[in-house]
C-alpha cells in the first residue's frame, strides 16, 4: 500500500517503501489517496476461483450428544477445518434456520463483508484508482478466504446487515454516581452486547453502600447495582446468537465496599454447590439450572489495585479505604488479609482477578489524554474510559515456511491490508 497527495512540496519525509506521508488538509478528498499493489492475487482471477469447494453439514453437540445446532449442506472450502466450519456456519452466517435469508456458503460471508468494506473506500474517496479499489477488495478477500486473518466477531455479525454496522469488539465504558447514569449504562451495554460486542467498566465512581444519599438514606452500592447488569448480560445474547455478552466489572482497592465485591462471587458459588447437590443441573446457560438461579455470572470482576497496595501487603501493613464522594478514611483492613481473601475468592470460582493500576498507568501510550481505569473482558484492550477496540488476528504461521522461513513482506502487506 501506499499513500499519494497530489499537493506533496517535495520536500515532506517518505515512509519505508515510497508511501507518502499524510499531508496538508486531510479533510479535502483531492489530496490524499491510497494505492494498493497485488501480492496474492491475479487481474481478472476472483480470489473464490482460486480454492477448492466442498459441500459439508456444520454440526455442534452437546456433552450429552445431542445436536444444538445443524445446518446441513454448507458450502465452505476444502481445505477449512470442520471445527473452522462449525464455528463460522453457527455464529457468522446470518439469516434465519431454514429460510431462503439464510447464509449457505463461506462466499457469502465473505462477500458481504469484503464488498461493504470496499464500497465505503469508494464512496469516502480513499483509493487513488479503480484499479486499487479492485486490487484492495482482492487481496483483503485472499485474506480472509485462506485464513490469513480473521476480523473479530462484530465485523462478521453485522457488516453487510446492518445499515450503521457495529464493528468494534470491545469497549470501555465510564459512568458516574447518579442513577441516570448508571441506568444508561445498562442501556448501552445492552445495545452493545446485541451486536457482539463486550464491555468493562469501573464501578468505583459510584458511592458505597456506607455512604449517604442526598435525600436521605444510604446508597445502594456498586456491587449491588451489579446485579442488574449482570441480569440483562445473562438474558441478551451477543450478536442475537447463542454466545453470552462479555463483560468487565472492576472495582478499585480503596472502594470501601472492597471486601463485599472480592467475595460477592464466591458466595453466589457456594450456593450453586448447595442447588447441585440438591439435584438442578450443573452446567451453563442451562434453563431453571444451578448456575441460571445466581448472581455476577455472566462477567469477569476485578481487583484494582496500586503499587502502594501492593507494597502493604509486603509490609504487612493496613490498607484503609476512602468515601467517593468526599475521600475520608472509612475501613481498615490488614492489607495481607484482603490479599488472602481475593486469592480464596479466586480459588473457588476463578475471580476476582487483578488489575496493577501504577504499571498500566506508567505504561500508558496516550497519558496527556485521560488515565486508564479499566479493561475490556478480556483485559488485553487497556485505554481509556468511553472508547472501543476494533481487534483483528493474523495467522503467522500462514506465512511462515520451513525452507524459506517467515514471509514478512507477505506479513507487512496483509496487516496493511487489514488494518485498512
Amino acid at each position: 500500500m501506499a499513500i499519494e497527495s497530489t499537493a506533496n512540496p517535495g520536500n515532506e519525509p517518505q515512509a519505508p517503501g515510497g508511501a507518502g506521508v499524510l499531508a496538508g488538509d486531510r479533510s479535502d478528498p483531492e489530496r490524499v489517496r491510497l494505492t494498493f499493489e497485488r501480492r496474492f492475487t491475479q487481474p481478472g482471477v476472483d480470489p473464490f476461483d482460486t480454492v477448492e469447494w466442498e459441500t459439508r453439514d456444520a454440526v455442534i453437540s452437546n456433552e450429552r450428544g445431542e445436536k444444538v445446532f445443524e445446518q446441513k449442506g454448507v458450502e465452505v472450502p476444502k481445505f477449512w477445518s470442520q471445527t473452522a466450519t462449525n464455528v463460522v456456519v453457527s455464529k457468522y452466517f446470518r439469516g434465519e434456520l431454514g429460510t431462503p435469508q439464510r447464509e449457505t456458503s463461506v462466499r457469502q460471508l465473505i462477500g458481504r463483508v469484503v464488498d461493504s468494506m470496499a464500497g465505503w473506500g469508494r464512496e469516502g474517496g480513499y483509493f487513488a484508482s479503480e484499479e486499487s479499489a479492485a486490487i484492495f477488495h482482492a487481496e483483503l478477500a485472499h485474506i480472509l478466504l485462506n485464513q490469513y486473518a480473521c476480523f473479530n466477531s462484530p465485523v462478521w455479525f453485522n457488516v453487510g446487515i446492518e445499515a450503521q454496522p457495529q464493528c468494534s469488539a470491545c469497549f470501555i465504558n465510564s459512568v458516574e454516581d447518579t442513577m441516570q447514569s448508571i441506568l444508561g449504562l445498562a442501556k448501552t451495554e445492552g445495545m452493545l452486547f446485541k451486536y457482539g460486542s463486550g464491555t468493562g467498566s469501573n464501578l468505583s465512581s459510584l458511592r458505597s453502600s456506607r455512604e449517604s444519599l442526598a435525600g436521605g438514606g444510604t446508597a445502594s452500592g456498586p456491587v449491588s447495582f451489579m446485579k442488574g447488569f449482570d441480569a440483562f448480560a445473562g438474558v441478551i445474547k451477543s450478536g442475537g446468537k447463542t454466545r453470552r455478552a462479555a463483560k468487565m466489572v472492576i472495582l478499585n482497592a480503596e472502594h470501601p465496599d472492597i471486601l463485599d465485591f472480592i467475595r460477592c462471587k464466591e458466595i453466589e458459588e457456594r450456593k450453586a454447590w448447595t442447588l447441585i447437590d440438591a439435584g438442578y443441573p450443573g452446567g451453563f446457560n442451562v434453563s431453571g439450572g444451578a448456575y441460571d438461579s445466581i448472581a455476577y455470572q455472566n462477567a469477569n470482576h476485578s481487583v484494582r489495585v496500586t503499587d502502594e497496595f501492593m507494597k502493604a501487603v509486603i509490609e504487612d501493613r493496613d490498607w484503609t479505604t476512602r468515601a467517593v464522594r468526599d475521600g475520608r478514611p472509612m475501613d481498615s483492613y490488614p492489607a495481607r488479609e484482603l490479599m488472602h481473601s481475593i486469592a480464596e475468592s479466586t480459588w473457588v470460582c476463578g475471580d476476582p482477578g487483578m488489575q496493577y493500576d501504577t504499571t498500566i498507568n506508567d505504561w500508558h501510550t496516550c497519558p496527556n489524554s485521560a488515565r486508564i481505569n479499566a479493561s475490556n473482558p478480556c483485559s488485553e484492550y487497556m485505554f481509556l474510559d468511553d472508547t472501543a477496540c476494533n481487534l483483528a488476528s493474523l495467522n503467522l504461521l500462514k506465512f511462515h515456511d520451513v525452507d524459506r522461513g517467515f514471509d514478512v513482506e507477505s506479513f507487512r502487506h496483509a496487516c496493511e491490508v487489514v488494518i485498512t
